[in-house]
């Protein structure tokens, strides 16, 4: 991957007048990487917390972003294709490297250190790509209801080909049944209020909707060699996992703790793909005491 070439940020003005700000009640930014516009937050202070989702969108970590917020530097964005990003450029289509492209220039432009990556689902392997390029700047893993490697197996890889099918993309593009379906309380609403919900589904709107199944479809023919590379250059450094507890049919939080013996693993009862969304003062205390408790301490040692 090479590195992105971004500018200096900017303030996004105005806000979209279907995001107020009870749904996303931040500071909008971004900056441009490789020709396309990419939307971020960046608030609080204190050690710094990198939240990235690929699928969907970053309104996803509103709850924890506020309560992490007081007392952590979060920065969260929407890479290309997605939520407030342009499509990527000069392809349309989006892929894990545009994604990463786009996380990677996030981090450079901020200049991001001692960072803990906070990621979620496909947010996973394409932030890890993005970090083979800076693996000193990381200090520490959090994974959400997500995966690192090469998909492997019958029932994983015929659920990206379906999900990533182009009939698959253009019914949903049509009828809109994804956005709908996840924004229940089986999905990110648990805890959401009509507005909300409603901005959810318009950040999802048909062009975004297409990216999703788009970037399922890149996830199962990627090339993970840039993923691999990094894992390994990362080992060393403290992880947490974070999965619902109805929601981890492919077993992937076994699967970290293989790679990370010492990993520290929480799951959300009750909870399905957006444990963030199900019980995010749940999530936000964890991350907090894990950081506490293992990542500061190597920090100013």
């Amino acid at each position: 991957m090479t590195p992105a070439s971004p500018s200096s940020p900017r303030v996004v003005n105005p806000r979209p007048p279907w995001l107020g700000e009870t749904a996303w009640p931040f500071e909008l930014r971004s900056l441009e990487s490789n020709g396309s516009t990419i939307a971020y937050t960046d608030v609080g202070s204190g050690p710094t917390l990198l939240l990235v989702t690929v699928g969907t969108w970053s309104i996803i970590w509103r709850d924890v972003v506020a309560r992490l917020s007081e007392s952590y530097r979060c920065v969260t964005l929407d890479v290309p294709g997605s939520g407030l990003s342009d499509a990527p450029t000069p392809t349309p289509t989006p892929t894990l490297s545009t994604a990463a492209e786009a996380i990677d220039a996030v981090v450079r432009d901020l200049n991001l250190t001692d960072v803990v990556l906070v990621v979620h689902d496909l947010g996973a392997p394409a932030t890890l790509e993005a970090a083979a390029g800076w693996t000193d700047r990381v200090a520490g893993l959090v994974v959400v209801n997500g995966f690192g490697w090469r998909p492997s197996g019958t029932m994983f890889r015929g659920m990206l080909a379906v999900m990533g099918n182009p009939a698959m993309r253009e019914l949903d593009a049509i009828t809109g049944w994804l956005p709908r379906a996840s924004a229940t309380r089986f999905g990110v609403a648990r805890h959401w209020d009509r507005s909300t919900r409603k901005a959810y589904r318009y950040g999802m709107r048909r062009a975004q909707r297409r990216a999703f199944h788009q970037f399922m479809a890149s996830a199962r023919r990627h090339d993970y060699a840039r993923i691999d590379a990094a894992l390994g250059q990362l080992l060393d450094r403290p992880a947490l996992t974070i999965f619902g507890q109805r929601n981890d049919p492919l077993h992937f939080q076994p699967e970290w703790k293989i790679l990370f013996p010492d990993a520290t693993q929480a799951t959300v009862a009750k909870g399905y793909h957006f444990p963030m969304c199900d019980n995010p003062q749940l999530v936000a205390t964890t991350i907090h005491d894990w950081h506490t408790r293992v990542v500061l301490p190597r920090i100013i040692r």
